[in-house]
């Protein structure tokens, strides 16, 4: 990692309502070109899909924030927080292309884990495919992997209306990160209450 971008500070800044269509638009690029590479051709069609990314963005406790460096956009997240069971979902979480290899990544759930330090358990799913999103979730950021998707195993919660269970779209890795030191008694009010 250069110097400069070990000392660049990571915020969080949440999405105005304005910003959302722009921040769907870097969301799929973002994933876009992490699947074409992993793919080897162009897609088709815009991945995550505009119908999943607005159900994230209107998911009961959703919370989506710019990844902010150098008060620059470098990211986002859309996180669904459940004050009551302290069972966080990370429902998205990207670096621009232009961003990456910089260790920004780390930083950016870091900061999530700092803004939520109430959290028992952290959730996510990425594809079976991605392999560089399988090592930053379980080599840097600490998940266990705890279920595999696939025709065989469905997952019970997929929003998507497109799967047709007949191949490996359906193949996703689900993760958890329970949280050391996690209380167990009164939750108290974080951000995006």
């Amino acid at each position: 990692m250069k110097g400069s971008e070990e000392n660049v500070n990571i915020s969080l800044l949440e999405a105005d309502p304005g910003s959302l269509p722009e921040f769907k638009l870097a969301l799929q690029d973002a994933f876009r070109v992490a699947a074409e590479a992993d793919f080897g051709h162009p897609l088709e069609e815009p991945i995550p899909s505009d119908e999943d990314i607005e159900q994230s963005f209107h998911t009961k406790g959703a919370v989506t924030y710019w990844i902010m460096a150098a008060e620059q956009r470098v990211g986002g997240a859309v996180l669904v927080i459940d004050q009551k069971s302290g069972r966080n979902s990370l429902s998205f979480f990207f670096i621009a292309t232009s961003q990456q290899s910089k260790g920004l990544g780390l930083k950016a759930w870091h900061a999530i884990e700092h803004a939520f330090p109430l959290t028992k358990v952290w959730e996510t799913v990425t594809p079976y495919f991605e392999k560089r999103n399988i090592h930053f979730y379980v080599n840097r950021c600490g998940f266990n992997i705890v279920d595999f998707y696939n025709k065989y195993h469905p997952d019970p919660h997929q929003l998507s209306h497109h799967l047709d269970g007949k191949g490996d779209d359906d193949e996703m890795f689900r993760f958890e990160k329970i949280m050391e030191g996690a209380s167990a008694g009164k939750r108290e009010s974080q951000p995006g209450d």
